[in-house]
């Protein structure tokens, strides 16, 4: 069986110490990022920005429209100046000025209903344009709150990454001075347990926070103090005292 010293064993409990640490910032760095406030925040601005294209889009048709009765509005002005003057020149035959009359009466009316048109096209452009604003708006609320939990989240995260660098140089200061068998040991025990090493207090494990049975405490009481002895339900190194028991 593997072999430590008493008190380098003892020792272990320091380096479990800066593990469980460890552990726990990244527990803390986990929940960060699964801030339950991100989905939410995330989808509110994704559908946001998608009802606003929808608006954008909308205001370019109204806009295209009301460009487009403006544009026949301008025709039938102009094909009605343009008769009117030749109409008020007098030259011509009387039957061809009666049916310029005629014609500038009927474009006087087409005018008319072009106009209702363009109006109807003005409101439904202001009205697409102040739909547009408001939305906008309210992008940029909700990504503002976004970027404020994301600074947030971002600033925490590197406050932990600094804890966690810190805590693993200390670790790796601590980790050199022992012998790296025993190491090798330790981090093996860690790796697939979660736990390195633990207290054997009381005849329970700190490990696992089991009672051990009457067995397992007699075959870890007959184990000389230097021999490594495991907890059977954590598989961490037990580390024992008399003082605990």
């Amino acid at each position: 069986m593997a072999k430590a010293a008493p008190g380098e064993q003892m020792r272990l409990l320091d380096v479990q110490v800066l593990d469980g640490k460890l552990k726990g910032l990244d527990v803390q760095a986990k929940a960060l990022k699964e801030d339950p406030r991100l989905p939410d925040l995330h989808a509110g601005v994704t559908v946001a920005k998608s009802d606003l294209v929808v608006l954008d889009t909308a205001v370019s048709d109204t806009q295209r429209a009301l460009t487009k009765s403006e544009d026949d509005v301008a025709s039938v002005v102009a094909r009605i100046e343009r008769d009117e003057a030749k109409l008020n020149s007098g030259t011509g035959l009387s039957k061809d000025l009666m049916a310029l009359q005629s014609e500038i009466e009927s474009l006087g009316r087409r005018r008319s209903d072009l106009e209702d048109t363009e109006l109807e096209a003005m409101e439904a452009f202001e009205e697409a344009t102040a739909r547009q604003a408001a939305q906008r708006e309210l992008v940029a609320n909700m990504q503002s709150v976004l970027d404020e939990v994301l600074d947030e989240v971002r600033s925490k995260l590197g406050g932990l990454k600094m804890e966690r660098d810190a805590t693993l140089a200390e670790r790796a200061t601590l980790t050199a001075t022992f012998d790296p068998a025993l190491m090798a040991i330790y981090d093996r025990a860690l790796g697939k347990y979660g736990v390195g090493a633990a207290r054997l207090f009381h005849g329970k494990s700190e490990g696992s926070g089991m009672q051990l049975s009457a067995g397992d405490l007699v075959d870890i009481k007959k184990a000389s103090p230097d021999t490594i002895v495991f907890c059977p339900d954590s598989g961490a190194i037990l580390v024992r005292s008399e003082e605990w028991g």
